[in-house]
């Protein structure tokens, strides 16, 4: 007779383990009675429309309401979206959270006219009046912005629609979240011993990293199973998603997707090639890597459930207390202000929803808005990658205290762009205070692991899903077909250079990975990751080694929201990432970890 080991239900979590939702609104009457605010403010800001011009304190008038519609929209989204995550099984939950993207597109359809009215005004009137008033100069940069791109800002009336279509192009992002992590099933993992272990998108992570190899590779495949058994669903949903990119690119006049996503940040799409380039160059580094492992492990064959395989016996637990300990002593560099920030948030504020349970949402993210405290979402395992995952989040959370504590609403959200910088530059510093400091072989070995495991998700997967990202969306744009084996084969050809001949290849499991990652519905942004690791890495070791104002100027970094474009924000804080500089080094540091481990592990 097997033994069944399940995951506990929501209700079971201990409070402590959750986040602090009270925090924007006590019970779910209040976050109502908030909806009910904010459709009352909405024919308040309606009002200024065809009235920008009239002068600058009219404009000024119309921003701050359009900064105070948006603040409450912000909190009403984040309460209702982060209940639904954590348990996709609450129908009153999931309800909100559909009722909040209403409202979403509802207010943005009032706030259509706002660019295109101010276009009408003039760049030049506009530059006058912020030099002839004072209370309007901060509004530069948004000028500035919108001016970049005001080819792209269609007129009133089709603003209004294209805002309006929030709503109903949420759809695809929506149907993946519920198939992913409420109805998509898998059977149970097997251990050796015929123990049995339900596997849910809060415990594959733990699951996949175990020393039992019959239980990481039934987890893998099982997993895996899941999703192939819906892959021509899962192909309809996102292919949806990648036609809403391409229509959206067209009617704003760009000349594709890719273009789309990242010139509105003023990043030139060299830097996406850049990145694909500097990868391909350096795969004959995954593939020793895959060597090494095999060998260290003493395998035959070496399978993608190995790649996480523990590589000794002594593997570090490391409770969520000793976690932020830890974390908090590896950023000391950055001064007693933003440690005392992040572990008051950690350990008194709750902050972040840890839990493992039973309907979660997969991965691990950081959300929160203008006027809330940052909130983090993940399944912590007293281990050395939950330590990871929980810095990573800390450097998003903390990146948007700072944002948020220093500029107003119009500049609070910082770009995609610089995102997995602050997250990636927590994980690096973090890391290096534990090489440093836990010198203990087996401890050793172990953060390795840990630090392959980051760069494996962001230095290999991500930057293969970036490629399979632009084959997908060229393929769109010439109206190619694209259906589930399709996909599944042009993902798998990908993965197939990157694994080359170590990696033992099960071509349909491996291909259906496209599938799994909500990151997919995010026009364009994985290749973020890698850039974010390799600006990351350099801003560490400034900042770590102790150069001259370097943490000064990280700080500023985080500080400066969206008041700046990302490449001279990332610039200013001391890296260039319009170049393949750095990522080119940071491939060479991933090397130079390549060649410890193998000496390590003997």
């Amino acid at each position: 007779m097997t033994e069944t080991t399940s995951l506990p239900a929501r209700s079971d979590i201990p409070f402590e383990q959750t986040w602090a939702l009270e925090s924007i609104f006590a019970t779910p009457e209040d976050w109502e009675t908030a909806c009910k605010n904010l459709d009352q403010l909405i024919p308040a800001l309606s009002a200024y429309q065809s009235r920008l011009n009239e002068s600058p304190q009219v404009l000024l008038e119309a921003i701050l309401k359009l900064e105070e519609v948006g603040t409450l929209l912000g909190k009403i989204a984040t309460y209702a979206n982060n209940a639904s995550a954590v348990d996709t099984f609450d129908q009153g939950a999931t309800a909100r959270a559909g009722q909040a993207r209403s409202i979403g597109s509802h207010t943005g359809a009032a706030m259509a006219f706002f660019d295109p009215e101010l276009m009408t005004i003039g760049f030049d009137t506009l530059k006058r009046w912020m030099k002839e008033t004072p209370e309007l100069a901060f509004f530069a940069q948004y000028v500035d912005r919108l001016e970049r791109r005001s080819a792209h800002v269609r007129s009133e009336e089709i603003e209004e629609v294209l805002a309006l279509t929030g709503d109903s192009f949420s759809g695809a992002y929506n149907a993946f979240n519920m198939l992913n992590n409420g109805d998509l099933k898998f059977l149970p993992a097997t251990s050796s011993d015929g123990t049995q272990y339900e596997i849910g998108q809060s415990s594959l992570g733990s699951l996949i990293t175990q020393p039992d190899r019959d239980l990481r590779r039934s987890a893998w495949q099982n997993y895996a199973d899941g999703y192939l058994a819906f892959k021509n669903t899962s192909a309809a949903i996102l292919t949806t998603a990648v036609k809403q990119d391409v229509f959206m690119a067209q009617v704003r006049n760009y000349p594709g997707s890719l273009h789309a996503s990242l010139e509105p940040n003023n990043v030139p799409v060299s830097v996406y090639h850049n990145l694909i380039e500097v990868y391909k160059q350096n795969l004959p580094t995954w593939h020793k890597y895959w060597r090494v492992r095999r060998k260290a492990l003493g395998l035959e064959s070496f399978g993608v459930y190995d790649i996480k395989a523990p590589l000794t016996t002594a593997k570090p637990v490391v409770p969520f207390e000793q976690a932020v300990d830890w974390i908090c002593d590896g950023m000391a560099p950055l001064g007693e202000e933003y440690v005392s920030i992040l572990r008051r948030g950690c350990l008194e504020g709750r902050w972040v929803d840890r839990s493992r349970n039973r309907g979660k949402r997969e991965g691990a993210f950081s959300s929160g808005s203008h006027g809330t405290n940052p909130f983090i979402m993940m399944s912590y395992a007293d281990d050395l990658f939950s330590l990871s995952t929980l810095a990573h989040e800390l450097g998003h959370s903390m990146h948007s205290y700072y944002s948020r504590d220093n500029q107003r609403f119009l500049y609070s959200r910082y770009g995609l762009f610089v995102a997995e910088v602050a997250s990636n530059f927590n994980q690096a510093t973090v890391r290096n205070y534990l090489m440093r400091t836990q010198t203990a072989p087996d401890f050793q070995i172990a953060l390795i692991e840990e630090a392959m495991s980051n760069y494996h998700r962001y230095f290999f997967i991500m930057p293969t899903l970036a490629r399979f990202e632009l084959e997908m969306h060229t393929r769109a744009e010439k109206g190619a077909p694209l259906s589930a084996n399709i996909l599944i084969g042009i993902l798998a050809d990908l993965f197939k250079e990157g694994y080359g001949d170590e990696v033992e290849f099960d071509r349909e499991r491996i291909g259906i990975t496209w599938a799994q990652f909500l990151h997919m519905y995010m026009n364009f942004y994985v290749y973020q990751y890698a850039t974010g690791i390799s600006g990351a890495h350099a801003l560490s070791h400034g900042v770590t080694s102790g150069a001259p104002g370097a943490a000064e100027r990280y700080l500023n970094f985080l500080k400066s929201g969206s008041s700046r474009y990302p490449l001279d924000a990332l610039k200013q804080a001391g890296v260039d990432l319009s170049s393949p500089e750095p990522v080119s080094a940071a491939f060479q540091a991933l090397a130079g970890l390549v060649d410890r481990l193998e000496t390590l592990v003997g």
